[in-house]
């Protein structure tokens, strides 16, 4: 995942924007924090997108690619996504 500032953002957007259609996912920051997190919005990385914007989790990969070899949860709509991923890994023997 790059990182980009505010300022960096606003001389190109477009530009910004190709790259996360590429696949590659994009942190806007503002005087070092994060702010925002830009992700495709198709493949892989959607998957994982709603927990990223809430900040439960964050991915380190740096393209779609990288995320589509993460594994896929189904989650049930009444249920919390990171306590499935939680209690995925305690059942993981690794």
């Amino acid at each position: 995942m790059s990182t980009i500032s505010v300022r960096e953002f606003s001389y190109n957007p477009s530009a910004v924007f190709a790259r996360v259609e590429q696949g590659e996912a994009v942190q806007v920051t503002r005087h070092g924090n994060v702010i925002a997190i830009l992700l495709p919005a198709s493949g892989a990385a959607e998957r994982y997108a709603d927990l990223v914007s809430r900040g439960q989790i964050r991915l380190k990969a740096a393209t779609s690619a990288d995320v589509s070899r993460l594994p896929h949860y189904e989650v049930p709509e009444d249920a919390d996504p990171l306590a499935v991923l939680l209690d995925e890994r305690e059942d993981d023997p690794r």
